[in-house]
């Protein structure tokens, strides 16, 4: 499919074309510079609000923007750079200069997909896109097949987790040019990894969002969400809406070479039309080139639609984040009970129950949503729950911002590691687990100051129902959104990658990693269900088959005892144990009777067994 970009300023033969969806002016004015020379020009309205011109003498580099009946120029929400902020004038870019070297990239294979989530402005460096490309040799050391990036669409201030981001075009300059985003990916593609771009179209952020200004009809107040008043998918004027958003996803595909989305909160994407919204997106995305790019949504409704293949009436999302198996286990070692957890016991029944179907609610009656929740996967590859044990939200959500690893012991931390990486979904890590980094992930954020102290009000506010933060002085002991320390705290800190239990933890994940690419029964599945039973209140056994290779997982979460996995296993081969001197400073072998079936755990972790059918 050939690329042709509609919105914005793109530059062609016959000059640059700009083009708007503008409906609230009588009269739209451009202002463009070039060199020292501003000009100003009259656009050329169409039907349904679309405002175009096309000027010869105009080129990449320009900067432009936009007077609505004679107000104040305003960025072009459309615009694909805005190199001194979202408030500033855009800057015209040439998205085909870039000159790509991955025509040999074939793409992700869904079945070997293991995703790294990671922030641009805290991984790596001074936090820019070459900074993230100077540590990708790592992650493909790591045994990682894709990076995802959180949001980049560019936002007010210096710092942002992305999710407030203004100019849906225009990856954020905080991070570098869009040329240094395109760097990022080639290199990727070179070192056999690939990227997914995590997008927004649930909202706009509070500060800086021009886009209803120049069309109201972006936003609905037939729907409400947690952010205000729904984007537009079915009411008066959606089609131009579900147009720009689906060229937006279209320009990452094409202008970037994003080889997947990842749509954040698609459950906040109300839309009452005949023909869904996610699933029309989901469709184009992937008709859109060879390889094939996969889509992937955040929802936590649990809907088997959603990733269902479209000849059975499904919406063919390649993955959806499955969060009931991260709930489970933080409930089962950290002893979580607030707020969502409250639907979690942590059993080991309970996780064996997620592992089986890839999510744990199917229909049940959930006391924090006081509501049924979730719906049957039994028709669902595994491979399309998207798990992990930490994400962004996971961690950054919060309070302090802690990691897993800062809350358990290393053992159980070992053992929840081995269950993620062995499981038939697709896992995901988040940036600085797999050395159980010693850095929070904190909430932070840079808008103008009236707007940051209602953000930091709030953010302490959120935290009143957790006893650790009921008073008044407690609550300040949570960091500042705004505060730069806050910020520089969510630091990853790379001197530590080989020290001590972070080595031994790194140990883990590249040696998890490396068993799971080698042997095809342990990677995602697309087999429907899982074989997985508890054998006491705190072990669970899963069972992997490919070919005629069988793979037994035991993953004890706490405390040590003896289980029976129930047969003989004569013949069989011990092929990994977390108490491994490479992953433990003090290993505690577990005593393993192959020919009784028997394991006795010193302590939490897993034992991964390999036999024949």
């Amino acid at each position: 499919m050939t690329w042709t970009p509609y919105y914005g300023a793109v530059p062609g033969e016959r000059g640059t074309t700009f083009r708007v969806w503008a409906t609230a002016p009588q009269q739209l004015r451009l202002h463009v510079t070039q060199g020292s020379r501003t000009t100003e020009h009259c656009l050329t309205r169409t039907d349904g609000g679309i405002w175009e011109l096309t000027l010869p003498e105009v080129g990449a580099g320009a900067r432009y923007a936009y007077s609505l009946d004679g107000g104040d120029p305003r960025p072009d929400p459309f615009s694909r750079f805005q190199p001194e902020g979202v408030h500033a004038w855009s800057e015209v870019i040439d998205p085909f200069k870039f000159m790509w070297s991955d025509r040999e990239w074939t793409g992700l294979d869904p079945a070997k997909v293991v995703i790294y989530e990671l922030h641009v402005g805290t991984f790596a460096g001074n936090g820019t896109y070459g900074d993230v490309a100077a540590r990708l040799d790592h992650l493909r050391d790591l045994g990682v097949t894709a990076i995802e990036l959180m949001p980049l669409a560019d936002f007010p201030g210096r710092r942002n987790w992305g999710y407030d981001g203004v100019t849906p075009f225009a990856p954020s300059r905080a991070y570098g040019r869009p040329d240094d985003l395109r760097g990022l990916v080639d290199r990727a593609h070179a070192l056999g990894l690939g990227v997914i771009i995590d997008v927004v179209y649930n909202h706009l952020g509070p500060e800086g969002a021009y886009l209803p200004q120049f069309s109201p009809e972006f936003l609905t107040k037939k729907h409400e969400t947690p952010w205000g008043a729904a984007v537009n998918l079915d009411d008066t004027g959606c089609e131009h809406v579900r147009r720009l958003l689906i060229d937006n996803a279209l320009h990452w595909i094409h202008e970037y070479h994003a080889d997947g989305l990842r749509l954040d909160a698609t459950h906040a994407l109300i839309d009452t039309s005949r023909q869904p919204f996610v699933a029309e997106l989901t469709r184009t995305v992937h008709e859109a080139r060879s390889p094939r790019p996969l889509v992937f949504a955040e929802d936590h409704r649990n809907l088997a639609e959603m990733v269902l293949n479209a000849d059975r009436g499904g919406w063919d999302i390649d993955g959806v984040w499955a969060d009931d198996l991260h709930h489970v286990v933080r409930s089962a070692v950290a002893g979580d009970n607030h707020g969502y957890y409250q639907d979690y016991t942590g059993s080991a029944d309970e996780l064996a129950d997620t592992m089986r179907r890839g999510w744990l609610f199917v229909g049940q009656h959930s006391r924090h949503e006081e509501a049924p929740r979730g719906t049957d996967p039994s028709d669902v590859e595994m491979r399309r729950a998207v798990i992990c044990v930490q994400n962004h939200d996971q961690i950054g959500n919060r309070a302090l911002g802690d990691r897993l690893n800062h809350t358990v012991d290393p053992a159980s931390w070992r053992a929840v590691v081995t269950l993620l990486l062995v499981a038939p979904m697709t896992p995901l890590l988040f940036m600085g687990q797999e050395w159980a980094a010693s850095t929070p992930f904190l909430f932070f954020t840079d808008f103008e100051p009236d707007l940051g102290k209602k953000v930091v009000e709030g953010r302490r506010r959120e935290f009143r129902d957790f006893p650790e933060f009921a008073t008044v002085e407690a609550a300040e002991r949570i960091p500042d959104p705004q505060a730069d320390a806050t910020f520089e705290a969510s630091r990853l800190k790379w001197d530590e990658v080989h020290e001590g239990e972070h080595a031994a933890s790194l140990a883990l994940h590249r040696t998890l990693l490396d068993l799971r690419a080698a042997h095809p029964a342990l990677q995602a599945s697309d087999e429907r269900s899982c074989d997985a039973h508890a054998l006491d209140d705190q072990t669970i056994v899963i069972r992997r088959e490919h070919g005629g290779t069988c793979m037994l997982a035991c993953v004890r979460l706490r405390d040590g005892g003896p289980v029976t996995i129930g047969s003989a296993l004569d013949g069989w081969d011990v092929l990994f144990t977390t108490e491994d001197p490479r992953f433990a400073a003090d290993p505690k072998p577990p005593r393993i009777d192959l020919a009784r079936g028997a394991i006795e755990f010193a302590r939490a972790g897993a034992v991964l067994l390999r036999g024949k059918k």
